[in-house]
């Protein structure tokens, strides 16, 4: 098993859940805490033998991170480690570590607020906050101070401020593990300049497109293209098929509504000889490896759900990301290689 920066920071991170019920684990994108933690913690002797619930934002996280974590366990999703998401579950009567979304933990929670059997849940990508995230958080705290006492709860992050949470955990521990195991470096997009602008300038999707097909040419490996929502994939995908994408190029979109085969096979490896695009919305922001991605383009957009006091009713709004949202991403590119 390759090592990752993570590893260096698991001895202390285990000496702080032996002492503390509550403890933040800091750790830049890349390092690798989503897989290699919940594996560390076990077989400790505070855990007696129960599970681990390891909470993540989305269903698509949640299902490669809980594959990822039984590949290294030579076993399939089921077996010791599983995952519940509101469409699937994949859990068996020897499963010790579950990963679950947000929805599912909070439901968990009322149904059973001691959480019997749990002896440890993980906030995993903590900063992206969320109702339902904070909810969960909310609702734990009040199980441990009034019904377990030996409930530990681990909240990690890439780029919360981890004091910050700390304090609102009553002074907890903060474990640091160092960043990103390969160096990335930044590139900007000159905007197009007067003279070449025209009365409709290029959508967006197609800009990022078009920086997609130059990347094939002047960079190797895989690459990752982040965009708002479905339609732009959709409408990046068209613009690259209509200007031609080299024969050993596939191109593929990924999102929230596709299915579970078609992300599967979007995160799959590309086998020797052959390159891919993947054109996602902030989906792949966090918790994922796209194996081979040396460069990702960003947009810079992303499509929020905002809520509307007019109609009392939440819409999608298309909004600027936020710089710690961008370094996630750019996070993807130094995963396995420089990029």
């Amino acid at each position: 098993m390759s090592s990752l920066p993570i590893d260096a920071s698991l001895p202390e991170l285990k000496r702080a859940l032996a002492a503390h019920a509550r403890v933040v684990l800091q750790a830049p994108p890349g390092a690798g805490k989503s897989t290699r933690v919940p594996l560390a913690l076990l077989h400790e002797p505070w855990l007696e033998a129960r599970k681990i619930v390891m909470l993540e934002p989305r269903r698509l996280a949640a299902r490669a991170v809980a594959n990822r974590m039984a590949q290294t366990l030579g076993e399939s999703a089921g077996e010791t480690v599983g995952y519940r998401t509101r469409l699937e579950t994949r859990i068996g009567k020897r499963t010790r570590i579950e990963v679950v979304t947000e929805g599912i933990l909070t439901r968990w929670l009322q149904k059973d607020a001691a959480l019997e059997g749990v002896g440890l849940v993980i906030f995993d990508e903590f900063h992206e906050r969320s109702v339902h995230a904070d909810l969960g958080l909310a609702l734990c705290l009040d199980s441990q101070d009034a019904l377990r006492e030996d409930l530990k709860l681990l909240v990690m992050s890439a780029t919360l401020d981890g004091a910050r949470v700390a304090a609102l955990l009553g002074d907890a521990p903060v474990v640091t593990s160092e960043g990103r195991t390969y160096p990335v470096e930044i590139r900007w997009s000159a905007p197009e300049s007067t003279r070449q602008r025209t009365r409709f300038p290029p959508r967006i999707e197609e800009r990022a497109a078009a920086l997609a097909l130059r990347a094939l040419e002047e960079e190797s490996g895989d690459i990752l293209v982040f965009l708002p929502g479905q339609g732009e994939i959709r409408r990046a995908q068209a613009f690259m098929e209509e200007r031609g994408v080299p024969a050993n190029v596939r191109v593929f979109p990924l999102y929230g509504e596709l299915g579970a085969q078609l992300q599967d096979e979007a995160l799959r490896p590309s086998a020797p000889g052959r390159r891919k695009v993947v054109l996602a919305t902030n989906i792949a922001e966090t918790s994922l490896t796209i194996e081979g991605v040396r460069v990702v383009i960003d947009s810079g957009l992303a499509r929020r759900a905002r809520f509307d006091p007019g109609s009392g009713m939440s819409r999608l709004e298309t909004v600027r990301i936020s710089r710690a949202s961008a370094e996630q991403r750019s996070g993807r590119a130094g995963r396995l290689e420089a990029g």
